[in-house]
């Protein structure tokens, strides 16, 4: 493995620098005074941003964008037969993943702080961010989403903290080199990689391990997964557990909404009520995952008060619950929400919101997602009055299941729901427009570009 020091700048070639973590890894090393180049199928925000900065950025990707990099770093979406990855293979320099970066960055940083966990990273991260910020911690920090205390993906701090997600698709996070990790659950996904939850379950174990096993490692642990004693026996740095349970270290009780379905809740920490927690973001699920920000914060000896009040001026992320506006007087929110869990964890939050009826316009992600989780996506969408389907949105897969929106409409139904499969935005948008009246409320779902009918709607 090439070695990334960042007392040893060396230069660096991206192949797909203008993906959105591509892009903030390249940012570090520019900081830390890397040559960067790159190349990409074609421009972007993104890639305009590096350019204007002096990265050199080549389209679309050639065997030729390969001059003399000490390193290359590529994504998963790139293939051997890809000029450059072949070019770089031919000539024998050094390559590694985007994941592999990731881990090696971590290395240069005294406190590695990594968010893993089936669903909630963005979000849980973010909050661990806003603490860090407010505590003038000046961490480097990077998040799946964009936020706006930071102003986008990426932050580049001078201090010895780094924060990122860890993401367990294709077991990118046994790359990493963590010395503080946080679990938040541990569900069946992303099962066109993994055989099976046991599969998942074992990953996760691995990641665990890869903490420093003395007082250098802290893990921060849900205790409501299941089985949890699994990815505790025999672990050797310290650990704390959040959850339901007043049982844990750190719990919720007396849970209160506000008209926006904000929590406000006494902070439990091994048992005892420290204050009282009031969270801008909506939803229960916020409650837990401003736990385990809470407990990443009393590890980092950072003052209790201070997370309590950066926690209240946390606003979310784009696409987290995000208010996109009002149309015809019915309102728009847009959720980045694909898993069953987090669907109905959003949906359970809109319940709390002030609305008539609700309706979802879901885009399931991955054919491979929408067959194995059928039944859970269509329990989980019971939750609204009526929801619409788009076709599937495929990522990195091609339609060879024989599954389709349709199937999953169909389901719904079968189980008492309210679904319709129409197939394009324009269809989508039509059947809103039509049926939504003032007072209700429309979430735009998935992880798609099914945002992008929230925004039709709202351009009209």
């Amino acid at each position: 493995m090439y070695q990334i020091n960042f007392n040893r700048p060396c230069s660096v070639h991206f192949i797909g620098i203008g993906g959105i973590s591509m892009s903030g890894l390249a940012e570090v090393l520019i900081e830390k005074g890397f040559e960067v180049s790159g190349s990409d199928m074609r421009e972007s925000e993104l890639t305009d941003k590096l350019a204007s900065e002096g990265v050199k950025i080549s389209y679309p990707q050639s065997a030729e964008n390969i001059e003399n990099p000490d390193v290359v770093v590529y994504t998963a979406a790139i293939h051997p037969d890809n000029p450059e990855f072949a070019e770089a293979v031919r000539r024998g320099i050094p390559m590694m993943t985007r994941a592999e970066l990731l881990g090696e960055l971590m290395l240069n940083y005294r406190e590695a702080i990594n968010v893993a966990g089936t669903h909630g990273k963005t979000t849980t991260t973010s909050m661990i961010a806003q603490i860090l910020l407010a505590a003038d911690a000046d961490p480097t920090v990077t998040v799946g989403g964009m936020l706006k205390s930071i102003g986008g993906n990426i932050r580049v701090g001078k201090s010895d903290t780094f924060l990122a997600e860890a993401c367990e698709y294709t077991n990118s996070f046994l790359s990493f080199y963590p010395t503080v990790s946080v679990v938040l659950n541990v569900e069946a996904d992303h099962l066109d990689f993994f055989r099976d939850i046991d599969d998942i379950r074992n990953s996760f174990r691995e990641f665990i391990r890869k903490l420093p096993q003395d007082d250098r490692g802290f893990l921060v642990i849900n205790g409501d997964i299941q089985k949890v004693d699994y990815f505790l026996d025999g672990l050797k740095c310290g650990y704390v557990t959040f959850g339901k349970s007043e049982d844990y270290n750190y719990a919720a009780k007396d849970i209160t909404y506000d008209d926006h379905a904000c929590a406000g809740y006494t902070l439990l920490v091994d048992g005892k009520e420290e204050g009282r927690v009031r969270l801008s973001v909506p939803g229960q699920h916020n409650v837990y995952n401003s736990l385990a920000a809470i407990a990443v914060s009393d590890h980092m000896n950072i003052d209790r008060a201070l997370a309590i009040d950066a926690l209240k001026n946390y606003t979310g992320t784009d696409r987290r619950f995000e208010l996109k506006g009002v149309v015809n007087g019915f309102t728009v929110i847009d959720d980045y929400a694909h898993h069953p869990q987090e669907i109905a964890a959003t949906l359970k939050a809109a319940a709390m919101y002030p609305h008539k009826k609700l309706y979802v316009a879901f885009q399931s992600h991955t054919y491979t997602r929408t067959k194995v989780l059928m039944n859970e996506f269509a329990k989980a969408l019971l939750l609204c009055d009526e929801v619409v389907l788009p076709d599937i949105y495929p990522a990195r897969e091609t339609d060879n299941l024989g599954i389709s929106s349709l199937d999953l409409a169909k389901r719904i139904n079968q189980m008492g729901g309210n679904a319709t499969y129409i197939p394009d935005f324009p269809g989508v948008e039509k059947f809103i427009l039509e049926k939504a009246e003032p007072g209700d409320l429309l979430i735009t779902m998935g992880a798609g570009n099914i945002v992008k009918v929230a925004e039709d709607l709202l351009s009209m």
